[in-house]
């Protein structure tokens, strides 16, 4: 999966720099690429008509959308984002408690 930062700057930076803040808290910044892009041509392509934008691309299935367009989310909207895109569950202080992350159990807490 990767991330496209669309629009110019200071916006698409601002934007940007906050994306990149949300995918290091997740540990996501290994495995989802972020980029900027101020193309005319995408832009047009995906209907963008406000700076700046975020959009999902994901190449093994062609896939590309813009989800957010003319804000800047807060950094807890940016997260949820991520979350329910990469699945999973966000863990809180290392322990989860509902098993989810598979080193735990609902019963017996996290180890």
């Amino acid at each position: 999966m990767q991330i496209v930062i669309v629009g110019s700057a200071p916006l698409r930076t601002d934007l940007f720099n906050r994306t990149s803040e949300v995918l290091t808290e997740l540990g996501l910044s290994d495995i989802v690429k972020i980029r900027e892009l101020d193309d005319e041509a995408y832009k047009m392509e995906l209907g963008i008509t406000e700076n700046p934008a975020l959009c999902i691309e994901e190449e093994t299935i062609e896939f590309r959308d813009v989800i957010f367009q003319g804000i800047i989310p807060e950094k807890t909207e940016i997260k949820s984002l991520l979350i329910s895109i990469v699945g999973g569950e966000e863990v809180s202080g290392g322990s989860c408690g509902t098993g989810g992350c598979g080193s735990c159990s609902t019963a017996g807490g996290c180890h």
